[in-house]
């Protein structure tokens, strides 16, 4: 089996080694097996879905489970689709089970791909941004369960950017795949905690409601630091790139690079353009990662993140914007700086406003605190573990 290892430590070893080691849902196999045994199982999973050095679907088939389907989010069951790449239908050719993708035109399983399923599994690792697409997958899950009458089980994992809440909260005008509900851009829960907030704000069309239960963590806090053991994505190789994903993604709606088609992407920002960075890069085609990034073999000023030591990105207690204004102001071209991806991303036009008409970044933070701290009371509701000091 392959998985997209990261570099830093196994994610069972506490830094503090006082504190005892995170178990993940997934480890706790006394708990859902008896619900799982004699049952088909459909796996909503990608490569995080592991138990140790082993993936879940593998170690259910050795524990006698039987595996009917997977069902596979973006970048693919195994990870290895470019962010964006349809993911097609087929089967795992290791284990023979049909895999039915859940990205591209298909965003819900069909009646179809349920069919003669008994309880379906929910297992993927999620950064803790509103526009990373794991949490609308799931939200479409959770829709398909409560349509069909099938039960959904949900193995927690820690939410590594857990440690705080911060952003715009989404305009539901603005409602999209990279942003569902009406949460900040950093949105403070585990996955397990996010599928209570769907349910209990009924989030969920046509008065569904969905029978779900979350295998919960053992020793999690939203305080506690979470270095995660595999990739989450191909283009968030490292925790270095995933503090920052929350901070950075915003240029995924701009004409500046994010280091897509490098060794270090959503590392380190720039553009041809750009002559006031202290490094350069030059983004090329990667197989599995970035065929077409943007400024393709152009050499582009600007920022390599990567330098600064990983604590300080860990640490962050907030979305950083003063790269964004910075590049907009040296921007040859502001009529042309935003894409209408931006407004997607950041789940309202009040940013990009904000920025055109020279907001500071102290106004723009000051803009978000009364919806902020409305949705930190809703919020409230539906932790599992305790909070962030």
């Amino acid at each position: 089996m392959v998985f997209l290892l990261l570099s830093l430590s196994c994610a069972s070893q506490p830094k503090n080694k006082a504190l005892p080691p995170i178990q993940t849902g997934a480890m706790q196999t006394s708990i859902y097996l008896p619900l799982l045994k004699g049952k088909k199982v459909g796996l909503v999973v990608n490569q995080t879905a592991t138990i140790g050095q082993q993936y879940l679907i593998d170690s259910l088939l050795q524990l006698g489970i039987k595996v009917s389907a997977i069902f596979a989010p973006e970048h693919g069951f195994r990870g290895e689709a470019e962010a964006g790449a349809e993911i097609k239908d087929g089967r795992d050719p290791k284990t023979g089970v049909r895999v039915v993708s859940l990205y591209g035109n298909k965003k819900k399983p069909g009646s179809d791909d349920l069919k003669d399923l008994e309880v379906l599994v929910f297992d993927i690792q999620d950064v803790g941004a509103r526009f990373y697409t794991y949490i609308s997958t799931l939200h479409y899950v959770m829709e398909a369960c409560a349509e069909h009458n099938l039960p959904l089980l949900i193995f927690d994992r820690p939410n590594p950017n857990g440690h705080y809440v911060d952003g715009p909260v989404l305009d539901t005008a603005f409602r999209s795949f990279v942003g569902m509900h009406p949460i900040p851009v950093v949105h403070g829960m585990t996955i397990g905690e996010y599928a209570g907030m769907i349910a209990g704000e009924k989030w969920l069309p046509k008065g569904l409601k969905c029978d779900f239960s979350v295998i919960k963590m053992v020793a999690y806090t939203h305080n506690r630091q979470y270095d995660l053991p595999v990739a989450p994505s191909p283009n968030l190789p490292n925790m270095h790139a995933i503090y920052l994903y929350p901070s950075i993604c915003f240029f995924e709606g701009t004409p500046v690079s994010l280091g897509r088609g490098t060794e270090k992407p959503f590392q380190q920002i720039g553009a041809p353009w750009f002559n006031t960075g202290s490094s350069t890069f030059t983004p090329v085609a990667i197989a599995g990662k970035a065929l077409n990034p943007p400024f393709k073999n152009e050499k582009c000023g600007g920022y390599d993140l990567s330098k600064e030591p990983l604590e300080k990105w860990e640490q962050l207690g907030q979305i950083r914007l003063d790269w964004l204004l910075e590049f907009y102001a040296a921007s040859p071209d502001k009529s042309k700086f935003f894409t209408p991806f931006f407004d997607k991303l950041a789940g309202t036009d009040e940013l990009r406003k904000q920025i055109i008409a020279g907001r500071t970044e102290a106004q723009i933070r000051q803009s978000w605190q009364a919806d902020l701290s409305a949705y930190k009371i809703t919020r409230s509701k539906y932790l599992l573990y305790p909070d962030f000091k």
